[in-house]
């Protein structure tokens, strides 16, 4: 009951302040005191991190002998912060009405409030306070990705089989929520031991809608967060569901991906699409909801989600939504959502968010933090093709999961202008084309024939459906639906949309000019009149039930966000590489709410078929999963670099992974994907579980990065309470497994250190350069003990000038088989000595 009668609180007190706050300008904003949070005081030697490790000389690093479980939080400490937030507001506001919605104690140190802008400005005074910030909204951005990712015989065999693959990890979604009634999420399909770990101490909410019982030994914990929307009076209850049961579809969808159960009947309009299962499907699962159907989602809602998680216990934190807007201030990664994963980090979680669906323009990428893995999107191998054979042997390739017509036999074609009733007059009315209504249908005149209807920009608004259709042309006994793409809908990838009958869908408006050509030219009239008096135009739909494979996957989506990393509002460059690799994210088959209707085409369904970086996201998450099992002291940087110094640039066939670059006709405008396209490459979830040799960043390294960036000592203080020392630490300077310069001058040193995880290794390094640029590496052969550390020094030198990018990369191989390799992206170049210097704290 505890998040209705928070719900019911917010309400009540909401409405006492209305005539005192609404009649100004009342809004939502999120505070940061200066006193550091709760997670400053976790006993740093229990978590692995190397900030404490030089770069000088050779050394023993053991990776595998830290401490996992430690005191995660400090309740004496929390309820002081706490006390301090309510007697600075009451301090600060005496006789005034404020409204305080959450505290944020474990992450940072504040508070959401609703106040007023005098009220804000007051606050920002104070000395306790460090920032006051006005709260910003922020937006949502499988069967066959376990066998493309070669986890069936590779890493979940490696580790014992999908049985174990991910046990003892929790993994915590920042989402739309979950339905916890799905077979993906149930703990009745496990025959052994499955305990909830004992370092995860989250609670599960109970309300009328997500009852007692609704969470077990898989779905952990869950709770819904929606103070922020409920004072702005667009929560809706009944839609949005006060509590963590999903009336989206997009939380389920997630969070089946990355940690569903394995082996669930993929079931869709009565077809059978095989067998889901998650990444790590014996890993847990916390749900976190803070986003919502009908508005999405703001800042202070998924700051309290976080910060939650992050106090429960969560292992993993995977976060398929980004903000609406560029933050503003001195860089992009000074908001409250980047600052307070900063701090997840040091508490030893690894958050994965996705890139966004921005993509394809430069400097798209709406997730922008090093501590941060980024995630952009992949098409994979299966596809799902129909097509249309016309009467003179025309055959037009569309989408639909559908059946095809009986056998050979061809149908005769009637459009729904030319099928109306005698009543309907105006053939010309968009909304008599969408087949929507069948009792403006001629029965007689459609019966036994393949009902063609125009798919106009109203079913992208969700005006009109294909279920309506569907069920329209059932009503007036037609065989099949042939849809026929507006002229006006450009842009806009349709998914596989299920079909209980035969239909297509025809993508692209050429094709549909095609069509609507040999259909009207079939068409006899009377030389008079002008009135159809026969339809000659048939076809016959092949259907599109049968999966196919194709051989040229991955390809990075044309929505899928891109690099380089915007280091402020204004667009300048960061020296870090986003996204950080690309998974899969295109047509993903997953578990889907039964309350879901994000997307319209699978309302009511178990399961739906939808794509995006939100997608690709997850995948991560339960790989990361995989690897915290195997590597339980990983620290998140570690595990990070696992998977980034493991990814492939190369397609199926061994040729270079290629990017699309414009939303018409994609395919036909691709080129060879860059790491600002694709960062390190595609996923390789086995060879990410013995990657041989580890780069580490530990929480130190992170804050002297902030502290190096120009005018950025008073809000890191304000953020985190450390005062900055002076800093020329880059982006390029951290101990990332990637290289990205924006601005070359002259020349730049570089240094990396690896550690080695696995046996004693020797290890060659070989290189490709950027175009403009000169490379070199040593040492180019080293010998490395298990638990060693070994310095790498980059040099880099412009041999032009240019202000393209250009890029190169670093492999390191070693005799036992293990592959890393580093990307090296350089953006501007600078051969003859300039004034152009990046100005530092």
């Amino acid at each position: 009951m505890e998040g209705l009668l928070v719900h019911f609180f917010v309400l009540s007190l909401l409405s006492l302040l209305l005539g005192g706050l609404c009649q100004e300008d009342a809004a939502v904003y999120i505070v940061t005191m200066k006193q550091p949070p709760a997670v400053h005081y976790i006993d740093e030697l229990k978590t692995f991190a190397s900030s404490g490790v030089s770069y000088g000389g050779s050394q023993t690093f053991n990776i595998l002998n830290k401490t996992r479980n430690y005191s995660r939080t400090n309740t004496n400490y929390s309820s002081y912060l706490i006390r301090l937030q309510n007697s600075l507001l009451r301090r600060a506001f005496r006789g005034e009405r404020y409204l305080k919605l959450y505290s944020y104690h474990y992450l940072i140190n504040g508070f959401s409030v609703l106040i007023t802008s005098q009220q804000a400005e007051k606050l920002s005074r104070r000395h306790e306070v460090a920032n006051v910030l006005l709260d910003f909204s922020v937006r949502t951005a499988t069967t066959h990705t376990p066998e493309f990712l070669g986890l069936p015989q590779g890493a979940w065999v490696q580790e014992g089989g999908p049985e174990v693959a991910g046990e003892g990890i929790v993994i915590g979604f920042i989402d739309t929520g979950i339905d916890p009634t799905h077979p993906s999420f149930s703990d009745y399909l496990s025959v052994n031991r499955y305990p909830i770990p004992h370092h995860f101490s989250g609670i599960c909410e109970v309300t009328k809608d997500f009852p007692a019982g609704s969470c077990n030994r898989k779905l952990v914990g869950a709770r819904h967060f929606a103070a922020s929307a409920i004072t702005r009076g667009i929560f809706n209850a009944t839609l949005d569901h006060a509590s963590p049961l999903d009336g989206d579809g997009h939380g389920t969808h997630t969070a089946s991906i990355a940690a569903g159960n394995h082996g669930i009947p993929v079931v869709v309009s009565g077809h059978h699409f095989g067998n889901a299962s998650g990444m790590a499907p014996r890993a847990h699962i916390a749900v976190y909801k803070a986003l919502y159907k009908s508005f999405g989602g703001f800042a202070a809602d998924v700051v309290a989600a976080i910060d939650q998680a992050a106090q429960d216990g969560v292992d993993i934190i995977s976060l398929s939504i980004t903000p609406n807007r560029r933050p503003l201030g001195v860089a992009t990664f000074f908001n409250p959502i980047d600052m307070s994963l900063l701090n997840a980090v040091k508490a030893g979680i690894f958050v994965v968010q996705a890139a966004g669906n921005t993509g394809p323009s430069p400097k798209s990428v709406s997730s922008f933090s090093p501590w941060i893995f980024t995630v952009g999107a992949s098409a994979h191998d299966r596809i799902y093709s129909n097509h249309l054979v016309l009467g003179n042997n025309l055959k037009i390739s569309g989408v639909g999961l559908a059946p095809g017509t009986d056998g050979d036999l061809m149908y005769p074609l009637i459009a729904a202008t030319h099928a109306l009733t005698n009543e309907t007059t105006d053939a010309n009315d968009m909304y008599l084309a969408e087949c929507q209504d069948s009792s403006l249908l001629n029965k007689d005149l459609t019966k036994g024939k393949l009902l063609v209807c125009s798919y106009s920009i109203r079913f992208v608004l969700g005006l009109s459906s294909i279920k309506q259709a569907l069920q329209s042309a059932k009503n007036v006994s037609a065989v099949g639906v042939i849809f026929y793409m507006d002229p006006f809908v450009i842009g806009f990838q349709l998914n596989p949309t299920p079909m209980h009958m035969p239909g297509l869908i025809i993508p692209s408006p050429d094709d549909s000019k095609i069509f609507l050509k040999y259909y009207n030219s079939s068409l006899m009239r009377d030389k008079d009149s002008k009135t159809i008096i026969k339809f000659r135009g048939v076809a016959k739909i092949l259907g599109g039930l049968k999966a196919n494979y194709s051989i040229s996957a991955p390809k990075v989506m044309y929505y899928s966000a891109r690099g380089p990393d915007p280091e402020d509002n204004s667009l300048v460059d960061a020296d870090i590489l986003k996204p950080n690799l690309i998974a899969p994210g295109n047509f993903i088959w997953s578990a889907w709410s039964s309350l879901g209707t994000d997307s319209a085409e699978f309302e009511g369904e178990k399961f739906a078929m939808i794509s995006g970086t939100s997608m690709a996201a997850p995948h991560v998450a339960g790989l990361a999963a995989l690897i915290k099992q195997k590597y339980p002291n990983f620290s998140p940087s570690a595990i990070g670099s696992a998977l980034s110094t493991t990814a492939t640039v190369y397609g199926k066939q061994g040729s270079p992974i290629m990017a699309q670059r414009a939303y018409s006709n994609p395919d036909s405008n691709m080129s060879p994907a860059t790491p600002f396209d694709m960062g390190s490459g595609f996923v390789n979830a086995t060879a990410a579980l013995n990657p041989g040799l580890i780069l580490d960043s530990g929480y130190d390294n992170f804050l002297s990065f902030l502290c190096g960036i120009n005018g950025s000592a008073p809000v890191v203080l304000n953020y985190t309470g450390h005062n900055c020392k002076i800093s020329t630490m880059m982006g390029s300077d951290l101990n990332l497994p990637s290289v990205t310069i924006s601005l070359l001058n002259q020349s730049r040193i570089i240094m990396r250190r690896v550690t080695n995880i696995a046996n004693d290794e020797h290890y060659s390094v070989s290189w490709s350069a950027p175009y403009g640029v000169s490379v070199s590496v040593s040492p180019t052969r080293f010998f490395i003990a298990s638990g060693q550390q070994q310095n790498l020094t980059i040099v880099l030198g412009s041999t032009m000038n240019s202000t393209s990018a250009s890029f190169g990369g670093i492999g390191l191989y070693g005799n036992l088989g293990h592959k890393l390799f580093i990307p090296l992206s350089v953006i501007s170049k600078t051969k003859h000595k300039s004034t152009l210097t990046r100005k530092r704290c």
